[in-house]
């Protein structure tokens, strides 16, 4: 296998309505897609850095761009700010941002995109789909408390320890276990979307469902089965209104992983033989 040199840069960029986002783009010398990562909700960019460096050091990818959402981990508001954050916007404002500030690193050049949980509902959401030549999503779901394992404990974590925390607070600390701190107007909204069994696409605010439908890119879903989030129901929930696109499913266990995995251990290098090579494969096709 050939070892392309990267070059990594911190970037600070704009969203459409003057939020500045700060990513992590790696250049690299192949001449492969180029690769935009968004994170699952709570989750900093930091935690794909590997993954990005092995797409680009040895897999030829031409560039790959990971982004913090605002209110998460780098992205926090600026002075004067004085908008509520809210949940939506990381997929109205924040994904079609980076994805701007992706193309400038070659205009005419395919792109891709891999989104874990929250990143595979940004695709639809935030209505550039057809740019995206292919879409890797990991452990992709609705977040409704209902479709979870265990379920009731999912609901207490996220209404009644979450959402007492945001109104007290104003934010909700991650060592609940839910990630990375977040602005308590960003937590409502998520808790408030996963209290409905249909999760936003109740929401007539958001447009959700005319706007999966009109999504045809091709999708490649990876399910994890000792994923307590991504169930199969939880996966379901959401893919049945990605109606236009075409879709591979793929369920992996931990034997086949080599090891437990969960929500968010797909991007453990430790899995890179056995779970990125065959994902990363999909994603580099013509």
């Amino acid at each position: 296998m050939t070892l392309h040199d990267i070059e990594k840069s911190e970037i600070q960029f704009e969203t459409a309505d003057r939020f500045p986002l700060h990513g992590t783009l790696m250049r690299g010398s192949g001449n492969g897609p180029m690769v935009l990562i968004s994170s699952a909700a709570a989750v900093p960019r930091s935690f794909y850095a590997r993954f990005a460096d092995h797409l680009v050091t040895h897999h030829g990818f031409r560039a790959a761009l990971t982004y913090d959402y605002r209110g998460v981990a780098g992205s926090q508001p600026p002075a004067g700010w004085r908008r509520a954050l809210l949940m939506r916007d990381w997929a109205h404002f924040d994904m079609p941002a980076a994805l701007h500030r992706l193309e400038q690193e070659g205009h005419d050049h395919p792109i891709v995109g891999v989104g874990q949980s929250f990143g595979g509902q940004v695709l639809a959401l935030g209505g550039r789909s057809e740019r995206f030549a292919r879409y890797l999503m990991v452990a992709t779901m609705t977040g409704y408390w209902g479709n979870t394992k265990p379920r009731y404990r999912v609901f207490s974590q996220m209404n009644l320890v979450g959402v007492p925390l945001a109104a007290l607070l104003g934010k909700v600390p991650g060592r609940i276990g839910l990630g990375q701190t977040l602005p308590g107007t960003i937590f409502r909204e998520w808790a408030r979307w996963g209290r409905h069994p249909e999760y936003f696409f109740a929401d007539p605010t958001m447009d959700a469902a005319r706007r999966f439908a009109e999504v045809e890119t091709p999708i490649l879903a990876i399910g994890l089965t000792d994923d307590p989030w991504g169930t199969p129901k939880a996966q379901h929930a959401l893919l049945k209104y990605y109606s236009s696109a075409p879709i591979e499913n793929r369920w992996i266990s931990p034997d086949e992983a080599g090891g437990p995995v969960g929500h968010l251990g797909f991007f453990r290098s430790a899995f890179k033989d056995t779970l990125w090579k065959p994902a990363i494969a999909w994603l580099s096709q013509r």
